[in-house]
């Protein structure tokens, strides 16, 4: 089982945090995605998976994250990243900092943890 649940935040609504300790570098989740072409982004635009989307393969096509997956919320301060597994159809997270128990698991939207680039919503921070 995943080291992590679902809480509110009560700030950004739904988060996810660590049910324990989690060491740098290891793998936090393993969230399979649906591949949705590049020629349906228009439509996924209209709707409220549009929130969940990351760039997948060339960036030509969009996947959509399931699981845990969807609910990590955004900082330019991440205590975690992810990598598209293009093998396993999934994109993986993992911890970039040591993060405690109860701690809100966050990955910085524009995939680079340093990337300071505005993402499409305010942030606060």
């Amino acid at each position: 089982m995943a080291p992590i649940c679902i809480k509110n935040t009560g700030k950004y609504g739904r988060g996810v945090y660590s049910t324990r300790d989690i060491k740098k570098g290891e793998l936090i989740e393993v969230s399979p995605v649906l591949i949705s072409p590049e020629k349906e982004w228009e439509y996924l635009e209209k709707t409220i998976l549009f929130n969940y989307c990351f760039f997948w393969g060339d960036h030509n096509d969009i996947a959509i994250a399931l699981g845990y997956g969807a609910l990590f919320n955004h900082s330019y301060t991440p205590n975690a990243t992810f990598d598209n597994n293009e093998d396993n159809l999934s994109i993986d997270f993992y911890a970039i900092t040591n993060i405690k128990a109860d701690e809100e698991i966050t990955i910085n939207y524009n995939g680079d943890p340093d990337d300071k680039s505005p993402v499409w919503f305010n942030v606060i921070e």
